[in-house]
Protein backbone atom coordinates (compact mmCIF):
# COMPACT_ATOMS: atom_id res chain seq x y z
CA UNK A 1 0.00 0.00 0.00
CA UNK A 2 1.54 3.30 -0.62
CA UNK A 3 1.72 6.18 1.54
CA UNK A 4 -0.24 9.32 1.32
CA UNK A 5 1.19 12.13 -0.15
CA UNK A 6 0.74 15.16 0.56
CA UNK A 7 1.92 18.73 -0.64
CA UNK A 8 2.78 20.91 2.35
CA UNK A 9 1.61 24.83 2.39
CA UNK A 10 2.18 27.30 5.11
CA UNK A 11 0.32 30.10 4.92
CA UNK A 12 2.01 33.31 5.75
CA UNK A 13 0.20 34.96 8.63
CA UNK A 14 -0.23 38.89 7.67
CA UNK A 15 2.51 40.96 9.48
CA UNK A 16 2.27 43.96 10.22
CA UNK A 17 3.98 46.98 8.09
CA UNK A 18 4.44 50.33 9.00
CA UNK A 19 5.42 53.15 6.87
CA UNK A 20 9.27 53.43 6.17
CA UNK A 21 11.04 56.55 7.96
CA UNK A 22 11.65 57.85 4.97
CA UNK A 23 7.84 58.25 4.23
CA UNK A 24 6.97 59.48 8.05
CA UNK A 25 9.39 62.43 7.15
CA UNK A 26 7.83 62.97 3.90
CA UNK A 27 4.55 63.25 5.08
CA UNK A 28 5.46 64.96 8.36
CA UNK A 29 7.12 67.72 6.42
CA UNK A 30 4.91 68.30 3.81
CA UNK A 31 1.54 68.44 6.60
CA UNK A 32 4.57 71.17 8.45
CA UNK A 33 5.13 73.33 5.24
CA UNK A 34 1.34 73.44 4.29
CA UNK A 35 0.64 74.75 7.88
CA UNK A 36 3.06 77.40 7.61
CA UNK A 37 2.15 78.02 4.19
CA UNK A 38 -1.55 78.61 5.00
CA UNK A 39 -0.80 80.50 8.43
CA UNK A 40 1.29 82.81 6.35
CA UNK A 41 -1.53 83.69 3.63
CA UNK A 42 -3.94 83.75 6.02
CA UNK A 43 -1.94 86.03 8.35
CA UNK A 44 -3.07 83.38 11.44
CA UNK A 45 0.18 81.48 11.15
CA UNK A 46 0.21 80.73 15.20
CA UNK A 47 -4.02 79.97 15.82
CA UNK A 48 -3.31 77.49 12.55
CA UNK A 49 -0.62 75.68 15.16
CA UNK A 50 -3.59 73.56 16.10
CA UNK A 51 -3.75 71.47 13.11
CA UNK A 52 -0.42 69.99 13.94
CA UNK A 53 -1.51 68.37 17.19
CA UNK A 54 -2.94 65.62 15.14
CA UNK A 55 0.07 64.82 13.23
CA UNK A 56 1.14 62.30 16.01
CA UNK A 57 -2.35 61.20 16.27
CA UNK A 58 -1.88 60.17 12.79
CA UNK A 59 0.97 58.62 13.74
CA UNK A 60 -0.02 56.64 16.49
CA UNK A 61 -2.43 54.56 14.49
CA UNK A 62 -0.05 54.14 11.77
CA UNK A 63 3.20 54.35 12.61
CA UNK A 64 6.11 52.44 15.31
CA UNK A 65 6.16 53.70 18.45
CA UNK A 66 9.73 55.60 18.29
CA UNK A 67 8.19 57.08 14.86
CA UNK A 68 5.15 58.09 16.73
CA UNK A 69 7.77 59.44 19.41
CA UNK A 70 9.30 61.46 16.16
CA UNK A 71 6.24 62.72 15.17
CA UNK A 72 5.29 64.12 18.28
CA UNK A 73 8.68 65.52 19.46
CA UNK A 74 8.81 67.15 16.15
CA UNK A 75 5.05 68.75 16.29
CA UNK A 76 5.99 70.65 19.89
CA UNK A 77 9.36 71.90 18.27
CA UNK A 78 7.43 73.73 15.46
CA UNK A 79 4.77 74.93 17.90
CA UNK A 80 7.35 76.53 20.16
CA UNK A 81 9.72 77.63 17.35
CA UNK A 82 6.47 79.34 15.66
CA UNK A 83 5.28 80.76 19.20
CA UNK A 84 8.90 82.10 20.12
CA UNK A 85 10.03 83.40 17.48
CA UNK A 86 6.95 84.65 15.51
CA UNK A 87 4.40 85.13 17.60
CA UNK A 88 5.86 87.78 19.98
CA UNK A 89 3.74 90.12 18.53
CA UNK A 90 0.20 88.28 19.60
CA UNK A 91 -0.58 88.55 22.85
CA UNK A 92 -2.19 86.69 25.38
CA UNK A 93 0.64 84.35 26.51
CA UNK A 94 -1.47 82.30 28.43
CA UNK A 95 -2.91 81.10 25.58
CA UNK A 96 0.20 80.24 24.00
CA UNK A 97 1.54 77.93 26.41
CA UNK A 98 -1.63 76.05 26.74
CA UNK A 99 -1.30 75.43 22.94
CA UNK A 100 2.03 73.82 24.09
CA UNK A 101 1.23 71.97 26.91
CA UNK A 102 -1.57 70.56 24.59
CA UNK A 103 0.76 69.61 22.25
CA UNK A 104 2.93 67.96 24.49
CA UNK A 105 -0.48 65.87 26.08
CA UNK A 106 -1.66 64.67 22.82
CA UNK A 107 2.26 63.77 21.93
CA UNK A 108 2.69 61.95 25.19
CA UNK A 109 -1.28 59.97 24.88
CA UNK A 110 -0.34 59.50 21.17
CA UNK A 111 3.00 57.70 21.73
CA UNK A 112 0.72 55.56 24.88
CA UNK A 113 -1.61 55.18 22.66
CA UNK A 114 0.42 53.64 19.86
CA UNK A 115 2.07 51.21 22.21
CA UNK A 116 -0.75 49.80 23.29
CA UNK A 117 -2.02 49.54 19.54
CA UNK A 118 0.94 47.41 18.80
CA UNK A 119 0.74 45.48 21.76
CA UNK A 120 -3.15 44.39 20.74
CA UNK A 121 -1.49 43.47 17.49
CA UNK A 122 1.57 41.73 18.77
CA UNK A 123 -1.00 39.72 20.58
CA UNK A 124 -3.26 38.81 18.08
CA UNK A 125 -0.47 37.52 15.32
CA UNK A 126 0.70 34.96 18.37
CA UNK A 127 -3.25 34.29 18.69
CA UNK A 128 -3.40 33.78 14.82
CA UNK A 129 0.14 32.14 14.56
CA UNK A 130 -0.92 29.49 17.26
CA UNK A 131 -4.30 29.11 15.36
CA UNK A 132 -2.59 28.57 12.36
CA UNK A 133 -0.46 25.53 13.89
CA UNK A 134 -3.54 23.82 15.65
CA UNK A 135 -5.37 24.11 12.20
CA UNK A 136 -2.28 22.68 10.53
CA UNK A 137 -2.50 19.42 13.20
CA UNK A 138 -5.69 19.09 12.64
CA UNK A 139 -6.24 19.58 9.06
CA UNK A 140 -3.53 18.02 6.71
CA UNK A 141 -2.79 20.00 3.79
CA UNK A 142 -3.91 19.40 0.52
CA UNK A 143 -3.79 17.88 -1.96
CA UNK A 144 -3.58 14.43 -0.72
CA UNK A 145 -2.88 11.55 -3.09
CA UNK A 146 -3.46 7.71 -1.95
CA UNK A 147 -3.93 4.67 -4.21
CA UNK A 148 -7.35 5.41 -4.79
CA UNK A 149 -7.67 8.74 -5.05
CA UNK A 150 -6.79 12.44 -5.55
CA UNK A 151 -7.94 15.23 -3.24
CA UNK A 152 -7.71 18.51 -4.06
CA UNK A 153 -9.31 21.53 -1.55
CA UNK A 154 -9.28 24.79 0.07
CA UNK A 155 -10.65 25.80 3.57
CA UNK A 156 -10.71 29.41 4.49
CA UNK A 157 -12.68 31.43 7.05
CA UNK A 158 -15.05 34.21 5.13
CA UNK A 159 -14.43 36.06 8.23
CA UNK A 160 -11.15 37.10 8.70
CA UNK A 161 -11.48 37.99 12.19
CA UNK A 162 -11.97 34.13 13.32
CA UNK A 163 -9.06 32.38 13.99
CA UNK A 164 -10.15 28.71 14.01
CA UNK A 165 -13.55 27.23 12.12
CA UNK A 166 -15.51 24.59 12.64
CA UNK A 167 -15.16 22.52 9.37
CA UNK A 168 -13.16 19.13 9.26
CA UNK A 169 -11.68 17.22 6.64
CA UNK A 170 -8.97 14.22 6.66
CA UNK A 171 -8.03 11.59 4.05
CA UNK A 172 -7.14 7.81 4.85
CA UNK A 173 -5.55 5.48 3.00
CA UNK A 174 -6.35 2.22 4.63
CA UNK A 175 -6.74 -1.49 3.72
CA UNK A 176 -9.83 -1.27 2.37
CA UNK A 177 -9.46 1.65 0.23
CA UNK A 178 -9.44 5.46 0.86
CA UNK A 179 -11.42 6.97 3.10
CA UNK A 180 -12.53 10.42 2.81
CA UNK A 181 -14.37 12.49 5.99
CA UNK A 182 -15.46 15.94 5.11
CA UNK A 183 -17.52 17.53 8.53
CA UNK A 184 -19.14 20.47 10.52
CA UNK A 185 -18.83 20.91 14.33
CA UNK A 186 -21.45 22.31 16.09
CA UNK A 187 -20.28 25.92 16.96
CA UNK A 188 -17.34 28.19 16.03
CA UNK A 189 -14.10 29.02 17.50
CA UNK A 190 -12.06 27.49 19.89
CA UNK A 191 -14.68 26.15 21.38
CA UNK A 192 -15.29 23.58 18.52
CA UNK A 193 -11.52 22.48 18.81
CA UNK A 194 -12.05 19.50 21.12
CA UNK A 195 -14.95 18.08 19.15
CA UNK A 196 -13.14 18.24 16.41
CA UNK A 197 -10.17 16.59 17.44
CA UNK A 198 -12.04 14.22 19.08
CA UNK A 199 -13.66 13.09 15.56
CA UNK A 200 -10.32 13.46 13.71
CA UNK A 201 -8.57 11.76 15.87
CA UNK A 202 -11.25 8.86 15.93
CA UNK A 203 -11.15 9.10 12.03
CA UNK A 204 -7.92 8.53 11.65
CA UNK A 205 -7.61 5.70 13.90
CA UNK A 206 -10.71 3.48 12.57
CA UNK A 207 -10.32 3.84 9.03
CA UNK A 208 -7.28 1.49 9.52
CA UNK A 209 -9.22 -0.61 11.73
CA UNK A 210 -12.82 -0.69 10.48
CA UNK A 211 -13.21 -2.97 7.70
CA UNK A 212 -17.23 -0.94 6.81
CA UNK A 213 -18.10 2.18 6.76
CA UNK A 214 -20.69 1.92 8.94
CA UNK A 215 -18.78 0.85 11.89
CA UNK A 216 -16.24 3.70 10.88
CA UNK A 217 -19.04 6.11 11.57
CA UNK A 218 -20.60 4.18 14.64
CA UNK A 219 -16.98 4.51 16.02
CA UNK A 220 -16.80 8.34 15.06
CA UNK A 221 -20.59 9.01 16.94
CA UNK A 222 -18.66 6.95 20.23
CA UNK A 223 -16.01 9.62 20.09
CA UNK A 224 -18.30 12.38 19.77
CA UNK A 225 -20.65 11.38 22.43
CA UNK A 226 -17.65 10.28 24.75
CA UNK A 227 -16.47 13.81 24.07
CA UNK A 228 -19.87 15.36 25.09
CA UNK A 229 -19.83 13.34 27.86
CA UNK A 230 -16.47 15.02 29.46
CA UNK A 231 -18.14 18.41 27.94
CA UNK A 232 -20.80 17.91 30.20
CA UNK A 233 -18.51 16.84 33.40
CA UNK A 234 -16.61 20.34 32.92
CA UNK A 235 -19.43 22.73 32.34
CA UNK A 236 -19.00 23.27 28.52
CA UNK A 237 -21.80 22.76 25.84
CA UNK A 238 -22.40 19.53 24.10
CA UNK A 239 -21.88 19.72 20.47
CA UNK A 240 -22.71 17.27 17.11
CA UNK A 241 -20.78 16.80 14.07
CA UNK A 242 -22.76 16.87 10.92
CA UNK A 243 -20.71 14.67 8.30
CA UNK A 244 -19.98 13.23 5.28
CA UNK A 245 -17.88 10.45 4.76
CA UNK A 246 -16.52 8.37 1.27
CA UNK A 247 -15.24 5.40 0.36
CA UNK A 248 -13.42 4.50 -2.95
CA UNK A 249 -11.69 1.71 -3.66
CA UNK A 250 -10.45 -0.30 -6.94
CA UNK A 251 -13.92 -0.69 -8.07
CA UNK A 252 -16.56 1.74 -10.49
CA UNK A 253 -18.66 2.64 -7.55
CA UNK A 254 -18.40 5.07 -4.16
CA UNK A 255 -19.39 3.88 -1.00
CA UNK A 256 -21.02 7.28 1.32
CA UNK A 257 -22.62 7.98 4.28
CA UNK A 258 -24.34 11.12 5.30
CA UNK A 259 -24.70 11.73 8.84
CA UNK A 260 -26.83 15.06 8.28
CA UNK A 261 -24.52 16.96 6.03
CA UNK A 262 -24.74 18.71 3.12
CA UNK A 263 -24.95 15.99 0.26
CA UNK A 264 -22.04 15.39 -2.57
CA UNK A 265 -22.25 16.76 -6.09
CA UNK A 266 -20.95 14.38 -8.81
CA UNK A 267 -19.66 16.24 -11.88
CA UNK A 268 -19.68 13.54 -14.89
CA UNK A 269 -19.25 14.40 -18.46
CA UNK A 270 -19.85 17.79 -17.80
CA UNK A 271 -23.28 17.21 -15.79
CA UNK A 272 -23.77 18.48 -12.69
CA UNK A 273 -25.83 15.79 -10.22
CA UNK A 274 -26.47 15.42 -6.68
CA UNK A 275 -26.79 11.20 -5.97
CA UNK A 276 -29.98 10.23 -4.09
CA UNK A 277 -28.40 9.43 -0.70
CA UNK A 278 -29.92 8.23 2.77
CA UNK A 279 -29.57 11.36 5.39
CA UNK A 280 -28.50 10.14 8.95
CA UNK A 281 -28.68 11.84 12.03
CA UNK A 282 -25.08 13.90 13.24
CA UNK A 283 -22.52 12.31 14.99
CA UNK A 284 -23.20 12.22 18.46
CA UNK A 285 -27.02 11.69 18.29
CA UNK A 286 -27.22 8.32 16.49
CA UNK A 287 -29.19 7.06 20.07
CA UNK A 288 -32.22 9.37 18.26
CA UNK A 289 -32.06 7.74 15.29
CA UNK A 290 -34.73 5.03 14.11
CA UNK A 291 -33.06 3.59 11.92
CA UNK A 292 -29.32 1.87 11.75
CA UNK A 293 -26.14 3.83 9.94
CA UNK A 294 -26.65 3.18 5.67
CA UNK A 295 -24.42 3.21 3.19
CA UNK A 296 -25.23 4.48 0.11
CA UNK A 297 -23.39 3.68 -3.55
CA UNK A 298 -22.86 5.67 -6.32
CA UNK A 299 -21.42 5.80 -9.38
CA UNK A 300 -17.95 6.97 -9.27
CA UNK A 301 -16.22 5.86 -12.89
CA UNK A 302 -13.06 6.79 -14.06
CA UNK A 303 -13.21 10.97 -15.43
CA UNK A 304 -15.95 11.80 -13.05
CA UNK A 305 -15.27 14.31 -9.81
CA UNK A 306 -16.94 14.30 -6.68
CA UNK A 307 -17.18 17.38 -4.78
CA UNK A 308 -18.20 17.75 -1.07
CA UNK A 309 -18.42 21.06 0.55
CA UNK A 310 -19.81 22.16 4.19
CA UNK A 311 -23.43 23.96 4.38
CA UNK A 312 -21.23 27.72 4.86
CA UNK A 313 -20.92 27.48 0.65
CA UNK A 314 -24.96 26.49 0.41
CA UNK A 315 -26.04 29.16 3.47
CA UNK A 316 -23.60 32.01 1.80
CA UNK A 317 -25.82 34.69 1.24
CA UNK A 318 -25.54 38.15 -0.50
CA UNK A 319 -26.38 41.33 0.84
CA UNK A 320 -30.10 41.17 -0.21
CA UNK A 321 -30.20 37.99 1.38
CA UNK A 322 -30.20 35.80 -1.70
CA UNK A 323 -28.15 31.99 -1.19
CA UNK A 324 -25.17 31.41 -3.06
CA UNK A 325 -26.57 29.26 -6.09
CA UNK A 326 -23.92 26.17 -5.64
CA UNK A 327 -25.50 24.01 -8.87
CA UNK A 328 -25.38 26.88 -11.15
CA UNK A 329 -22.06 28.47 -10.26
CA UNK A 330 -20.28 24.84 -10.23
CA UNK A 331 -21.84 24.94 -13.49
CA UNK A 332 -20.41 27.62 -14.63
CA UNK A 333 -16.80 26.44 -13.57
CA UNK A 334 -16.80 23.22 -15.37
CA UNK A 335 -13.89 24.03 -17.67
CA UNK A 336 -11.43 24.00 -14.79
CA UNK A 337 -9.63 21.53 -13.39
CA UNK A 338 -10.46 19.31 -10.08
CA UNK A 339 -7.11 20.97 -8.69
CA UNK A 340 -8.43 24.54 -9.35
CA UNK A 341 -12.33 24.23 -8.90
CA UNK A 342 -12.41 24.41 -4.86
CA UNK A 343 -10.42 27.85 -4.93
CA UNK A 344 -12.46 28.97 -7.59
CA UNK A 345 -15.66 28.24 -6.28
CA UNK A 346 -14.36 29.77 -2.65
CA UNK A 347 -13.72 32.73 -4.20
CA UNK A 348 -16.69 33.11 -5.95
CA UNK A 349 -18.60 32.71 -2.83
CA UNK A 350 -16.35 34.95 -1.27
CA UNK A 351 -17.10 37.68 -3.69
CA UNK A 352 -20.98 36.32 -3.39
CA UNK A 353 -21.34 37.67 -0.01
CA UNK A 354 -21.25 41.34 0.68
CA UNK A 355 -19.56 42.69 3.73
CA UNK A 356 -23.34 42.98 5.00
CA UNK A 357 -24.39 39.99 4.06
CA UNK A 358 -24.71 36.23 5.53
CA UNK A 359 -21.45 34.29 5.36
CA UNK A 360 -19.71 31.50 7.19
CA UNK A 361 -16.52 29.20 7.07
CA UNK A 362 -16.25 27.21 3.73
CA UNK A 363 -14.49 23.96 3.13
CA UNK A 364 -15.03 22.73 -0.57
CA UNK A 365 -13.38 19.34 -1.80
CA UNK A 366 -13.19 17.53 -4.64
CA UNK A 367 -12.43 13.50 -4.92
CA UNK A 368 -11.25 12.23 -8.08
CA UNK A 369 -9.89 8.43 -9.00
CA UNK A 370 -5.69 8.77 -8.54
CA UNK A 371 -4.28 9.64 -12.04
CA UNK A 372 -1.92 6.14 -11.87
CA UNK A 373 -5.56 4.02 -11.68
Amino acid sequence: MARIRRTRSVDALDAIEPPDTIQVLVGVVSVTVLVEFLGLVSGSEVWLLGLLVFLPGTASALCTVRQTAFVAVWTTLVVLFTLLVRGAEVGRWLDRALLVLLTLALGAASVYACRRRLGREHEMLRLRSTAAAMQRHILHPLPVLTDDVLVNGVYEPLQEDRLVGGDIYDVVDSPWGSRVLIGDVQGKGLAAVGAAFAVIGAFREAAYREPTLTALVDALDAAVVRHNSHAEQTGDDERFVTALVVGVDAGPEAQIVNCGHVPPRLVRDGVVSTPPLDSGVPLGLAELADAPTTVNWCAFPEGSTLLLTTDGLDETRSADGTFYPVEERLTGHLGLSPAELPRALYEDARAFAADDGGHDDVAVLTVRRSPHR
